[in-house]
């Protein structure tokens, strides 16, 4: 028998961590996206926010937060930073929302032109000055 006092006290719970979920019980076990790659800068924008009357019933709450997070854009790195989860996790996540149309994707603009060696050979010798 417990000598534990009653209370909110569960084995799944750690009292310096919280709480404790292995981030494959979020994704199911799944280490890749469903749908789509997504960069650590690419943006995500979110669709409406969940609502009770929705087709998805019952979303988990990880899809709940990135939904509400992502009404404006946001990168997929800082979303993983303000869910405090694996950046894996949350492309795995973001995969199902890209599949169920929740959500959109952009890639960041890439620059095709590299630096003049001229450029990169005055900044390496500004660095070695210093």
């Amino acid at each position: 028998m417990r000598s534990d006092a009653p209370g909110h006290h569960h084995d799944w719970l750690d009292d310096d961590a919280g709480p404790v979920v292995r981030p494959y019980t979020m994704t199911g076990g799944r280490v890749e996206p469903s749908a789509g790659r997504f960069d650590l800068v690419a943006y995500v924008v979110a669709g409406p926010p969940y609502e009770d009357g929705d087709d998805d019933p019952q979303p988990p709450p990880e899809h709940r937060a990135i939904i509400s997070l992502a009404q404006q854009p946001i990168t997929v790195a800082d979303l993983a930073a303000d869910l405090n989860l694996p950046v894996g996790v949350v492309r795995v996540l973001l995969g199902d929302l890209l599949g169920n149309g929740r959500i959109s994707m952009y890639d960041p603009p890439t620059s095709r032109q590299f630096p003049d060696d001229d450029i990169l050979k005055a900044v390496v010798n500004g660095l070695r000055a210093l």
